[in-house]
């Protein structure tokens, strides 16, 4: 049976032909998919019934199910989902009061080799990468449940996207071109993987870049993320100032700010001089608490002062609004994994 989610329009004209049919029923196909996302073959109400019933036989919109889906009080909304080898991922969509903007946080791996101190998705492992078929299916899957068109896409979802940086690519491909989503409306979120940040340095793209770095100096990053000791921050520093004199893009820098340990006076004077000379903004997140560790959450006003110092420094300077924290679907609270609970509803 033919997955129709995620076939471009070359492979769908491919499918059509073999029943007969004309390269103009292929783009309504295409429409249905991605812009009006159907969830089943039958609400592709232009086709004629005989039609329909043809592609029935040799294919199917999709075989993902939504397993959990979680509505926070804030709006955002938590998807475990079940691809058919029973492995499970979660998505996220985020909506906010004052802006039309519909971002769908997507994940690029089952589990996560980097297994950073503070993410509770690294406590599974590593279990497989997803096809871009399965990522491309996470938004197709938010938009047949909710009738919105996402706008925005960030790959910071569970998983290292530059741990499997090709299907990464085949599906921001696929997002810019089938769902029209444009390609500054695409964010891929790195932990530091160099070779990979060279690879993107030499290509075309428009899309953003966002670093987690999340420390001032090597020890405090060796202590949040293993991956500092494979690619460490001063290397990362070189790889980071190619990539913007190459590209002349500037990168997000994603800062977690956790309390005692990197948010003081210090930390702040010691990322503004390794930031110095790194064309980026700096987004800051307050840490949200996970399972297993015992970091804790700044105050506001230690929170606004980091920001402060940070700005004086000529950066500019954000703090991400939480979103969906009481559901677990805040940064570094995503699992993907079902609890036994979960499992018998």
């Amino acid at each position: 049976m033919k997955i129709l989610s995620g076939l471009n329009l070359e492979e769908i004209e491919q499918l059509t032909s073999s029943l007969g049919a004309t390269k103009f029923r292929a783009r309504q196909i295409h429409n249905w998919i991605y812009l009006k996302s159907v969830r089943e073959i039958d609400e592709m109400t232009d086709l004629s019934i005989k039609f329909r019933n043809q592609l029935k036989e040799i294919a199917t919109v999709s075989d993902t199910k939504i397993k959990i889906k979680q509505v926070s009080s804030d709006g955002t909304i938590k998807y475990l989902l079940e691809y058919p080898d029973g492995e499970c991922v979660e998505t996220v969509l985020m909506r906010f009061d004052n802006r039309a903007n519909l971002t769908a946080c997507v994940s690029s791996q089952v589990g996560c080799a980097v297994n950073c101190s503070f993410c509770a998705t690294g406590k599974r492992g590593f279990i497989r990468n997803l096809t871009y078929k399965e990522i491309i299916e996470q938004v197709l899957m938010i938009q047949r449940d909710t009738g919105l068109k996402v706008t925005n896409i960030v790959f910071m979802g569970q998983g290292e996207p530059l741990l499997n940086l090709d299907n990464v690519l085949k599906a921001m491909k696929i997002f810019n071109e089938d769902f029209q989503i444009g390609a500054r409306r695409l964010t891929i979120s790195t932990s530091g993987i160099i070779p990979q940040i060279n690879k993107l340095a030499q290509l075309d793209m428009q899309s953003t870049l966002a670093l987690s770095l999340h420390a001032p100096n090597h020890e405090i990053r060796a202590k949040l993320m293993q991956i500092e000791n494979k690619y460490p921050m001063d290397n990362l520093h070189k790889a980071l100032k190619n990539y913007t004199d190459k590209t002349g893009r500037r990168i997000t820098v994603e800062y977690l700010l956790i309390k005692d340990l990197n948010d003081t006076a210090q930390s702040a004077k010691e990322l503004a001089a390794y930031l110095k000379d790194i064309k980026c903004n700096i987004n800051l997140i307050p840490y949200n608490p996970t399972e297993k560790n015992d970091y804790e959450r700044p105050s506001n006003n230690s929170i606004m002062k980091f920001k402060y110092l940070m700005e004086h420094s000529g950066k500019k300077v954000t703090v991400r609004l939480e979103r969906g924290a009481d559901i677990d679907a805040a940064c570094g609270q995503l699992r993907g994994k079902v609890n036994r609970t979960e499992s018998k509803e």
